[in-house]
């Protein structure tokens, strides 16, 4: 087996992050010995969740076994998404912002032609329908529950609950996707022959729509989420992970 070295980019200050969630957890269950302590377990789920790289190559790398990978990193995963933000949770951080932008996305998802429920008819693939809420400069705020890749964007976003945006009076920009979502999500003027000024108010709208692209970046930028091999049960806790870790490290 030949080795070489390799690098995450992410801060020190991440891995630290992960290291004593984990050492308080395995404080809290009684651990007594381990194969790999808090510190190298932590950075085996960072491997995984940053860079994709499979169990069989983490097992190899890191001198342990494929199922104790499996353990470790589902371990990571389940004591980083206890600790995400839920919607209600969000709100209080959501109502200090002068605005929020919602938007959606499809994390591609290993599944056949046969499994209609996860297709998505607008990216032509299958996958995992994801809501987030992003503040005016463009971070993560909150991520929804995954949904099969067929849920539209709006309908995802009411059965997540964002009518609490409405209730607290917050401005929300979202894309066309969401015609319909309430007065407090505006959403830019259909059509192809527009008056020129609603152009133009489209185009504002754009330009400040662009900085919720920056979040679907920062969610992207975790290679994992590129294409989810996972069970579908796991890709909520799984991004839930990548937000709490996000938050971490800003």
């Amino acid at each position: 087996m030949l080795a070489y070295p390799s690098s995450i980019d992410l801060s020190s200050g991440t891995l630290r992050y992960l290291t004593t969630r984990l050492r308080a957890w395995q404080r809290k269950i009684g651990t007594r010995w381990r194969r790999l302590p808090a510190g190298r377990q932590a950075l085996l789920a960072l491997a995984h969740l940053r860079c994709g790289d499979t169990y069989a190559r983490l097992a190899a790398g890191f001198g342990i076994g494929v199922a104790t990978v499996y353990r470790y990193i589902r371990e990571a995963i389940d004591v980083l998404a206890a600790a995400a933000p839920t919607l209600t949770e969000a709100m209080k951080t959501v109502r200090a912002k002068a605005f929020v932008i919602l938007d959606g996305t499809l994390l591609p998802i290993d599944r056949i032609a046969a499994d209609t429920p996860y297709y998505s008819g607008k990216h032509k693939r299958h996958g995992m329908n994801i809501q987030v809420l992003t503040d005016p400069f463009g971070r993560l705020l909150w991520a929804s529950l995954a949904l099969p890749g067929s849920a539209h964007d709006l309908t995802a976003a009411r059965r997540h609950g964002i009518d609490a945006l409405a209730e607290a009076d917050v401005k929300c920009w979202a894309d066309k996707a969401y015609q319909g979502a309430g007065r407090s999500v505006r959403v830019p003027f259909r059509g192809r022959r527009l008056k020129r000024w609603k152009r133009r108010h489209n185009s504002t709208r754009a330009k400040i729509r662009c900085l919720g692209e920056q979040a679907m970046a920062t969610l992207k930028g975790w290679r994992l989420l590129r294409k989810l091999r996972c069970s579908t049960n796991r890709i909520t806790d799984i991004v839930n992970a990548v937000v709490v870790l996000h938050h971490a490290s800003t």
